[in-house]
This record gives structure tokens, C-alpha cells and sequence, in this order.
């Protein structure tokens, strides 16, 4: 320990000290929200679990002396990363000198000389050899080749880690190709792992690169309401067994049986309505803990409403406090033909709709159509709608198919801001 570091130690521990239980508790929950090891740990118990499965795969290479190659796919977000440096972190703890990391990443390294380049300076960094920048392309495969065989035959796996892998199958796939024919050595020990978001990224592969790759897939999909649940426990309750004083603990989970309550539970559906990922709901997490009374200590239903309403993207509903009577009427005009899935939706079918929507309910407001038409113009302007597709250019704007481009839940929220508006339509 350095004497910095000794220095340093009394004055945290006094800062520390200082600190009220709400601050202490303040910067355990951010530190946890933060930690994607500690967020992601709760599904690594489960023998169905992504972890579970990834861990064997990788496993079952070392300790067969085998060659393998695994896919990881599903949306950004979702712990595909997080999930395999579990993996990686727990198996250099079980097998310390057994295992070689080589990570690349498709937005930097797409290109095959380059590709190849960076594995010969990883491997050559960890290797403690001499690296050659003007090394060509033969050379770095020939030497990536000789590490595969070397580390084979001291029985060390190599792992490739190849993130946004898509990018990777572009081209002629000269590195995949380059990289899983020299994995056919009897002597090569090494496990080919791709992370992509697009679900179809083993059909990219040129058949000689998928015959030499393993069809092994691992979906990631963002967490159930069940699983949301089990992570919000997981990350929000203080432990029983710390050094908080008892009594606050006790009300700070206590506080939190908020889950159960029908309100919180709108908020989270309506978080996960536009996005469910993991990364969200971290983000979501954070400026709830954020907006935590550190007088009180505790969390509170209207610090997750005030998070929402932080984090909640919300330039369509500034847009739509600017639109008239009429524009709203024509944005519940399309959603209610989207409703009954009507396939052309043109200006002409929305003024029917209008026309309905003002018989039934018998409103005092119904516009000429000359002016609903420049009500439909200003709204294509205002990008709240737009054309299907390009073509038509020529064709008049009340004959074009349109497409509405914002959600139900932003139009309602919209409609409400305007009490003269007729809700019961939508």
C-alpha cells in the first residue's frame, strides 16, 4: 500500500463517518445501479440462465481442449455484454493461467488487416513479446496461427471476443474466415464469441465462413415484469446484516412495499412501454435515487414520478401543446384508423372519420375542408405524420397514403392538456 493511499484512508473513513444513513445509503444504491456485475449477478443462479449456459460452453472448451464459437444476440441494452464479463471474470478466477482474452469490436476493427493487427498486439501485449506495427497481413495471421498452436499445446484457451459482430460479416469476411480456419488445427484451444444486436447475424455469414462456425445462439431479451420486479429488490433494499442502524433500514425497505401499489405499477409499465431494457430501468433507477429527501432517508412514490418524468423523452408532447383544435382532431382521426386497421390511410379517409366522429358525438367544431387540409399540411411539417414511402411525388397530398408518428400514450397525454378537447372520441 502506497503512503497516499495510507494517508488518504483516515479521511475517507472520517468523510464516511460524517455521512447521515440516508447520504450512506444514497451512494450504496448508486454504486450498485452503476455495477453491472451486481445487477446482472441475480440471473446467474438459475441452470436455464444465459450465464449458466455461456459459462459451460466456455467451460466445457477448457477443459475438453476444444474449439467452439457461440453468438450472443438480442437488443442493446438487455446485459449480452455484462453478462459474459460474469463469465470471463468467474472462469480467470477458476482457471487463472488457462485463459487468453482477445476483444475486438466491429466499429473499430471491421476492416481484416486491422482486425488481424490487433490481435497480434493483444496477443503480443499479454504475452510480453515484441510487437511489430509494420508487420503485414500474412505475417499477423501466420503469427496468430503459431499463438493458436502454441497455446494449444500448453493447454491455454484463447478467447476471441468479437462485439457488434455484424459488422464483422461485411464484405468478403476475410478475417472470420482467416480466424476460424486457423481454429481447425488439431493442436488450437480457442472459443469465437460474437455480440450483436441483429438477431439475423448468422445469416450474414458466406457459407465457407458458417460451415466452419458453430450454430450455437444465446438470445438476450429485455427482463419480464416478474424479472423487473426481482431486480428492483435486488438493487433498491438495504441489507439487513450491515452497518446501518437498524430502525432505518427497517423503514427504508418498509418505504419501498410501494412495488405492490397499482400507481408504482403504472409507472414502471409505462417505463417499459418505450424501453425495457436493463440500461433503462438502471438510468430510471438513478434519477429516482437522485430525487431521494435525504431528510427523510427514504424513497418515495413521487421520487419515481418525478424520475419518470426526468427521464421520459418528451419532444413529441412539446410539440403537440403548440397544435390547434383541428390538429388534434385529425391526430385522433388517424389513431382510430389505425385501430380498426384500415389499410389506406389517406387525407380523404381521415375527413370521413372527422365527419364520423362529429356525427356520433355531435361536436360543435367541424372545419371546411380546405382548412383541414391546411391543418394535414401543417402537421406533415411538424413531422407528427408523414408519408408511407417516397413515391407519389407528382400525386396530390390528400390521395398519398400517411403514418402516424407518435405512440397512443403521447397522444393522450396531448388531449389531456386541452379540457375543451373531445377525449371520449380516442
Amino acid at each position: 500500500m502506497s503512503a497516499a493511499t495510507v494517508s488518504s484512508s483516515p479521511k475517507i473513513t472520517e468523510k464516511m463517518a460524517r455521512e447521515s444513513p440516508a447520504e450512506q445509503a444514497q451512494v450504496l444504491v448508486k454504486s450498485r445501479i452503476c455495477n453491472p456485475n451486481f445487477i446482472f449477478s441475480i440471473f446467474s443462479n438459475p441452470p436455464d440462465s444465459n450465464y449458466s449456459k455461456l459459462k459451460y460452453i466456455i467451460s466445457s472448451s477448457l477443459t475438453e481442449a476444444c474449439n467452439n464459437s457461440v453468438l450472443l444476440l438480442g437488443p442493446r441494452g438487455c446485459g449480452k455484454v455484462a453478462i459474459l464479463e460474469l463469465v470471463l471474470e468467474d472462469l480467470l478466477e477458476e482457471y487463472p493461467d488457462m485463459i487468453s482474452v482477445i476483444k475486438l469490436n466491429g466499429l473499430l476493427h471491421c476492416d481484416h488487416n486491422c482486425a488481424l493487427k490487433e490481435i497480434s498486439r493483444q496477443l503480443c501485449q499479454e504475452h510480453q513479446l515484441l510487437f511489430s506495427k509494420m508487420a503485414s497481413f500474412d505475417d499477423n495471421a501466420q503469427f496468430m496461427v503459431s499463438m493458436l498452436r502454441e497455446c494449444g499445446l500448453a493447454h491455454k484457451t484463447i478467447i476471441f471476443v468479437l462485439d457488434e459482430f455484424d459488422l464483422f460479416a461485411q464484405g468478403k469476411q476475410l478475417f472470420l474466415y482467416s480466424l476460424l480456419d486457423a481454429m481447425q488445427s488439431v493442436t488450437s484451444q480457442a472459443v469465437v464469441i460474437g455480440i450483436s444486436c441483429r438477431l439475423d447475424a448468422d445469416q450474414l455469414l458466406e457459407k465457407r465462413v458458417r460451415s466452419r462456425f458453430s450454430h450455437r445462439k444465446l438470445l438476450f431479451l429485455p427482463p419480464s415484469r416478474e424479472d423487473t420486479e426481482r431486480l428492483l429488490e435486488h438493487i433498491l433494499l438495504l441489507p439487513t446484516n450491515s452497518s446501518f442502524p437498524h430502525e432505518y433500514v427497517t423503514a427504508f425497505n418498509v418505504k419501498l412495499l410501494i412495488f405492490a401499489d397499482y400507481k408504482f405499477k403504472e409507472i414502471v409499465d409505462t417505463l417499459s412501454y418505450s424501453d425495457s431494457t436493463v440500461n433503462h430501468l438502471q438510468r430510471f433507477l438513478f434519477s429516482t435515487v437522485s430525487h431521494m429527501d435525504l431528510k427523510s432517508g427514504l424513497l418515495s412514490l413521487e421520487n419515481f414520478k418525478a424520475a419518470l418524468s426526468t427521464i421520459q423523452r418528451q419532444p413529441k408532447l412539446e410539440v403537440l401543446k403548440d397544435c390547434s383544435i383541428l390538429e388534434l382532431y385529425i391526430l385522433v382521426c388517424m389513431k382510430r384508423l389505425e385501430a380498426k386497421e384500415q389499410e389506406l390511410r389517406n387525407f380523404n379517409a381521415i375527413m370521413k372519420e372527422y365527419k364520423s366522429i362529429h356525427d356520433t358525438f355531435q361536436t360543435s367544431n367541424y372545419y371546411a375542408r380546405n382548412v383541414c387540409l391546411r391543418a394535414f399540411e401543417h402537421l406533415l411539417q411538424r413531422e407528427l405524420i408523414s408519408f408511407e414511402d417516397n413515391r407519389g411525388h407528382g400525386q396530390s397530398a390528400e390521395f398519398r397514403p400517411v403514418k402516424l408518428l407518435i405512440s397512443r400514450p403521447e397522444l393522450y397525454q396531448g388531449l389531456k392538456s386541452y379540457p375543451s378537447c373531445p377525449v371520449s372520441s380516442f
